[in-house]
């Protein structure tokens, strides 16, 4: 019998399928609408469904189907093995399978003059064949060769890691396969478009946030009809439709920026492990510092272990030196300025890093100790020079700056702290010669600054680039002999228990932006905390002992990767009605006999936007399937009260 309905799945938080029938003039059947979009009434809403199945009869109880207002799609945009997934992430991350569709699936309303979209940049022609080193050709060699799925590239900042994902792309295409390139940053998109570009007969697709719906859709479209082959793209660019999937490469695979921060909260890794399976393929991992979960699996065998400890550019490690702040007067040590004076003199370039932007993160009263804080959140307000605006980095709640106190009245107020607007106030007053450029994510507001800026450091018309993460991964730099890193402090002391692993590999990720090209590079790292274990071991390069002594904590706590976390959060303006409903949910956790439940608490960062947050940990040091169905049962037959909003996190990636 063939199917009358359309089953459909809608981008709500809820766990069912419902039953349509076809629009007025569709010729299509139902059965070839699966994996299109419709348009259809919802309650009082009309909304944009995934139709997910075909069905020939109507669910017990409705007697009648509405028809859709129509289909959106004139092909199906997902297949056959993407909507198993969908279903896997629905399963796993506790999500409606509506849910899960809508983070897969370009949003644009309807086929129709889709714009152009320009890659930007000129394509470059080709580049000169590279010499492989030794260490290169073995491991490309053995992913090449092997029957292994999951291969770890892990190699100094600056070993040739990104030659060696290219070459086993080449390869993977010359077999008639296709390929998935994932990098953590949409910075880092470009730089590889300028990579690719050239290097392969057919242009990249290119998958990110920031580009429209139409756009992403265009490229949708470019990959599912096997025009392009290899894809290029931040984290979402892992569900890229591709035809025979191959090989995916996951580039800096340590960054958190792999983990989705709204539902699904998915992991760019662990979806990447999954497609692979699904599909056969081989999976290339890499980083300069592995996340340590990702080192544990490498020691176990789980991930094949690929090293790379020189550099072929010829460039050696760099000379890596602490400087103790407490004895400097200035967020600018005089050793800092002396050896910038010294390398900007040689004609030479400076990177300069602070992980926080903004001039000032503290304002207070010094007569009564008050505090500005964000008035929706539990968190003090950053002062943003530039704008002259008080501005809260959560919610983005803005204030005028004030000059009394709104407590006491006294006017003896200040700043304190520093941002990346403070540095370069400081930099520019004491090097007024120099050509000073900032990267954060208030300087790139304005569309093509941040590519600008990158192409002109590179180019040596900028001497000093002071930034935030952006400038810490993965850019290529050969002018470029001075790395400063301002304050090594900045993420010590959250309350997180990443908080070590997450400081160590951003110094370790920075001091690898200098002498890539040469011997005399030099690392100077400014820190308040010297003895700290993360900058002792990050400032001398010694992953092994960092990785020992992190693993060693993380098993006396039965964290990952000794155990692994389910993570709920209930939040709403309501603090005690918050409270109430998750503590009954968490004694249904406990009822039910699950080993380790913590909580509920209040979350390190107490009040976002006004919602008050609690939060509840479930830790599964062994049977994690069977903790994690169990949780599944309860948490959906829990019902979150009106204007309580349940957040759930499967491998929390950060605590706060």
């Amino acid at each position: 019998m063939a199917a009358e309905y359309l089953e459909v799945a809608f981008n709500l938080p809820l766990n069912s399928i419902f039953s349509y029938s076809l629009p007025e003039g569709e010729e299509r059947s139902p059965e070839e609408l699966i994996g299109c979009r419709i348009s259809a009434d919802f309650g009082r809403r009309k909304l944009t469904g995934w139709v997910v199945s075909a069905g020939d009869t109507l669910p017990e109880g409705v007697r009648e189907a509405k028809p859709v207002h129509r289909v959106l799609d004139d092909q199906p945009l997902f297949s056959d093995d993407l909507l198993e997934l969908a279903k896997w992430i629905s399963g796993f991350y506790l999500c409606s399978l509506g849910e899960a569709l809508s983070v897969m699936l370009p949003g644009a309303k309807r086929e129709k003059d889709l714009p152009p979209l320009g890659l930007g940049g000129e394509e470059e022609e080709a580049r000169k064949a590279v010499t492989l080193s030794d260490e290169q050709s073995l491991a490309l060699e053995t992913i090449v060769g092997s029957s292994d799925s999951y291969f770890y590239l892990y190699g100094i900042t600056g070993s040739g890691k990104t030659e060696v994902f290219l070459r086993a792309a080449e390869d993977v295409l010359a077999k008639g396969k296709s390929v998935i390139f994932l990098v953590p940053e949409i910075a880092l998109t470009h730089q590889m478009i300028d990579d690719i570009s050239g290097r392969f007969e057919t242009k990249p697709a290119v998958l990110h946030s920031h580009l429209t719906p139409s756009q992403k859709l265009k490229e949708w479209r470019r990959i599912q009809s096997g025009e392009a082959r290899i894809v290029l793209g931040a984290r979402s660019a892992v569900f890229a439709p591709v035809k025979d999937l191959g090989l995916i490469i996951l580039d800096e695979e340590h960054e958190t920026s792999y983990k989705s921060g709204s539902t699904p909260r998915y992991h760019g890794r662990q979806l990447a492990m999954k497609r692979c399976r699904i599909a056969g393929a081989k999976l290339l991992m890499g980083s300069a510092t592995p996340s340590v979960e990702a080192w544990s699996m490498m020691e176990k065998g789980v991930f094949k272990k690929l090293v790379l400890k020189q550099r072929p550019a010829g460039g050696g490690l760099p000379e890596i030196r602490v400087i103790d702040l407490k004895q400097s007067k200035s967020l600018l040590s005089q050793e800092l300025i002396r050896t910038m004076e010294s390398v900007l003199q040689e004609k030479k370039q400076v990177i300069l890093f602070l992980n926080r932007r903004g001039h000032s993160y503290y304002f207070h009263c010094k007569s009564c100790g008050y505090e500005m804080k964000c008035r929706q959140c539990s968190i003090p307000l950053t002062f943003h020079k530039n704008r002259n605006r008080m501005i809260c980095h959560y919610c983005g709640y803005q204030s005028p700056p004030l000059t009394q106190c709104p407590d006491c009245g006294s006017m003896d107020v200040g700043y304190a702290g520093f941002g990346t607007e403070q540095v370069e106030e400081q930099v520019a007053a004491v090097f007024p010669q120099a050509r000073l450029a900032r990267l954060d994510t208030d300087s790139v507001r304005k569309k093509g600054v941040l590519q600008e800026t990158i192409s002109s450091f590179k180019r040596g018309d900028i001497d000093i680039l002071l930034g935030t993460q952006m400038v810490a991964k993965g850019l290529n730099f050969p002018g470029v002999k001075l790395v400063g890193i301002v304050l090594a402090d900045t993420g010590l002391s959250l309350p997180d228990f990443r908080a070590a692993e997450r400081s160590f590999s951003l110094i370790t990720q920075v001091a690898g932006r200098a002498g890539r090209y040469r011997n005399d590079g030099l690392v100077l790292i400014q820190t308040m905390r010297p003895d700290n274990h993360a900058v002792v071991c990050g400032s001398r390069g010694d992953l092994q002992g960092f990785y020992d002594w992190e693993l060693e904590q993380r098993e006396i706590m039965a964290f990952p990767p000794f155990g692994r976390l389910i993570r709920i959060v209930y939040r709403g303006k309501d603090g005690k009605k918050v409270l109430d409903a998750l503590e009954g949910l968490t004694e249904s956790f406990r009822n039910a006999g699950l080993p380790d439940v913590m909580g509920p608490a209040e979350c390190p960062l107490g009040v976002i936007s006004g919602n008050f947050r609690y939060h509840t940990l479930l830790r599964c040091s062994e049977d994690f399937t069977g903790i994690h169905r169990v949780a599944a049962q309860i948490i959906e037959g829990t019902e979150v009260p009106r204007n309580v909003y349940r957040e759930i996190d499967i491998d929390p990636v950060q605590l706060l």
